[in-house]
């Protein structure tokens, strides 16, 4: 199975080396790497070159976003299945793509998650919270439950039936694409019970308190898009990331 990842950059090259480091031990041998830059004013474009052997194309223009990043790479995507390696996430173990692969053949689903440690900023040996997802069932989505959209990967002609990321959310456009892939649309999920990617803390959803309220405006109205009633959705949704603080 061939996998496209996708690597959307802007002013990155602080945290990308790690980023790539992590994708070019990747042990499975059939990934196509897309990087998908906003015409970074630093070093990003550079660092990319002195570090991966493993980038397949490089498109390098001003974006509307990391969504409109992101739709741009799964556009020029190629690969049977599709996922997305953040800028300042890392892939957590050299076989990670491989599990991925391995979980699809199977099981024959239509898209694979695992699960997500946050790391600390500076020290991505230090796990500050760990998200572990469980296994799927659609009624989870009831409460609140997502995959980690970082471990997400989907076949590629499903974003061509279902659509990609819808640019009126700026913040949670990964949460409304869940919902209409797994609520709306019944695309088949099966689970990896391993952490597949790092992420480092600080990210947009949870900068600030501005940022988390408007993530969370965001939220309920992705929610009441995809026909769920959004207040049961959102205290769920928010009180099952406590015990992420404590399990480790």
């Amino acid at each position: 199975m061939k996998v496209s990842i996708i690597t959307a950059t802007y002013n990155s090259a602080q945290t990308l080396a790690d980023t790539l480091a992590s994708l070019e031990a990747q042990t499975h041998p059939d990934i196509e790497y897309i990087v998908i830059d906003g015409a970074s004013k630093d070093s990003t474009l550079d660092v990319v070159k002195q570090n991966s052997t493993k980038v397949t194309r490089i498109i390098s223009e001003p974006d509307k976003g990391i969504y409109d990043a992101l739709n741009k790479g799964i556009a020029a995507a190629t690969g049977d299945a599709v996922g997305f390696l953040h800028s300042d996430d890392l892939l957590a173990y050299p076989e990670a793509i491989a599990d991925v692969v391995a979980e699809f053949a199977a099981t024959q689903c239509q898209a694979v998650y695992g699960d997500l440690e946050y790391v600390a900023k500076t020290d991505t040996t230090k796990v500050i919270r760990l998200w572990k997802s469980g296994a799927y069932t659609k009624q989870k989505l009831l409460l609140g439950w997502m995959p980690p959209h970082p471990t997400f990967y989907m076949r590629r002609d499903l974003y061509e039936k279902h659509g990609s990321f819808d640019l009126n959310f700026r913040i949670a456009a990964d949460y409304d694409s869940l919902l209409r892939y797994l609520w709306r649309s019944d695309v088949s999920l099966s689970y990896v019970p391993k952490v597949l990617t790092k992420m480092r803390v600080g990210g947009a959803s949870n900068r600030s308190l501005s940022n988390i309220i408007k993530k969370t405006g965001e939220d309920i109205r992705a929610i009441k898009k995809n026909g769920l009633f959004w207040p049961t959705v959102v205290l769920f949704k928010n009180l099952s990331k406590i015990p992420q603080f404590f399990i480790k």
